[in-house]
């Protein structure tokens, strides 16, 4: 599993609140997933920070998910790509996506720890669960 995320996001220098918050919320449920990760059978957990003009290599699955924005295609700075048991790769591009799975993942480990596993997700990362 890889978390891929923007650097600046995730320090909040694009002056975007929302999308702060919401990506801080994604990379501490990854982290406490990577911590936990052999109670839901994963072999691995990344978490890649990338800024513009990083080399496409520095990913630990490599899918990119790009767009078109005018006449421009770019690449997606924010993703979740997961390698499935029939080796299927599963991206997921949506913000919402991508913290409803790792939520998921998160529940999963608390159902099988005595410990409490949960992340406490911000106002902007709780209201799109709901």
């Amino acid at each position: 599993m890889e978390l891929r995320v923007c650097q600046h996001c995730y320090d909040g220098t694009h002056g975007n609140d929302r999308k702060t918050e919401i990506t801080r919320d994604m990379v501490a449920c990854a982290e406490q997933i990577r911590e936990y990760k052999d109670f839901i059978n994963l072999d691995a957990v990344y978490i890649t920070k990338v800024e513009d003009g990083e080399p496409d290599d520095a990913e630990a699955l490599s899918v990119v998910i790009a767009g078109i924005e005018g006449d421009t295609v770019t690449l997606r700075d924010t993703q979740l790509v997961i390698e499935d048991a029939d080796e299927r790769i599963l991206v997921y591009p949506e913000p919402a996506d991508i913290l409803e799975v790792l939520v998921r993942n998160l529940d999963q480990i608390d159902q099988q720890t005595r410990q409490n596993v949960g992340v406490e997700l911000s106002p902007e990362g709780e209201s799109m669960r709901t």
